[in-house]
């Protein structure tokens, strides 16, 4: 008597879907180990280093003044410039794909420059220029801003960096963007306004999601391109990837990894944050 074999749950139907590549239980287990080895064991690792601190030490190290002071900053500052990024890098996405000028593709080359260059580079070009006797440091001194070694300085080298991720991550869905779109809502009587709030921006709203977390990270992260122009004074100008090198210099390790523990839980919940609004938003205007 030949068994009829007993069908797939539904689960499993969608959990392995078929593909044109074969071997999705190497291919899993392969992505699993990589996953595993290269990033959740460093992060696990550094969480256990931590951990010998105990909760009342890290709460020691995540409440001290200096410490506080250097995460508001990294945070605060990420946040801002991300924004800033995502609005200035929507525009110049929107620039390289809607237009055709001299030049265009130098301009769409250079927008890559901050991926190349290395960030101590980028550093030493930034802080030479918003020096208080740099270009463009000098022209701002005139009118009492100091960008150079102030928490300015450090918003000015995170939106450098964070630029490219804000114009790469919406600049492909701005090509598929059909023309006619647009101007089948002017022929409908929708002013410019309404056409780009209820038109252009619904389908771009979780790429420029993607582009705001994508800089924040890279923002909360970043070490050689800011500590050149930020001054790294304690209390003003001091961001925590700083102080996690300071700590470890002084050989107190526990206090690094409680340090970059605290950011690493800051960033999982932020991200975690902006990528249910990306969920919510293709639920809310039917893109996926």
């Amino acid at each position: 008597m030949v068994e009829t074999p007993r069908p797939k749950s539904p689960l499993l139907r969608s959990f392995r879907r078929p593909s044109v590549i074969p071997g999705f239980g190497i291919s899993f287990g392969y992505t699993l180990t990589c996953l595993g080895l290269i990033v959740l064991l460093p992060l696990a690792g550094l969480v256990v280093k931590a951990s010998g601190l105990g909760l009342s030490g890290i709460w020691e190290v995540a409440t001290d003044p200096r410490v506080a002071s250097a995460l508001r900053i990294s945070f605060g500052v990420s946040a801002l410039a991300a924004l800033v990024a995502s609005a200035f890098g929507f525009l110049v996405a929107w620039v390289l794909t809607r237009y055709r000028f001299p030049g265009r593709k130098l301009v769409d080359a250079a927008v890559d420059l901050p991926f190349a260059l290395p960030t101590a580079v980028a550093g030493i070009a930034l802080a030479s220029l918003y020096a208080p006797d740099g270009l463009l440091g000098s022209a701002l001194a005139r009118l009492g801003i100091q960008a150079a070694y102030t928490p300015v300085g450090i918003f000015i080298a995170m939106v450098f960096i964070g630029l490219p991720f804000a114009v790469r991550t919406v600049q492909p869905l701005i090509a598929e963007i059909d023309k006619e779109i647009e101007e089948a809502s002017a022929t409908l009587g929708a002013t410019r306004l309404a056409t780009l709030t209820k038109v252009v921006l619904p389908p771009l709203i979780p790429a420029v999601l993607t582009g705001f977390a994508l800089a924040f990270a890279r923002g909360v992260g970043e070490y050689g391109s800011i500590i050149f122009i930020a001054g790294n004074l304690p209390y003003v100008s001091e961001i925590a990837p700083l102080l996690i090198v300071i700590k470890l210099s002084e050989f107190d390790y526990g206090g690094a990894a409680a340090i970059a523990t605290i950011m690493l839980g800051i960033s999982f919940l932020t991200l975690l944050a902006i990528n249910l609004i990306q969920a919510w938003s293709r639920r809310r205007f039917g893109y996926v």
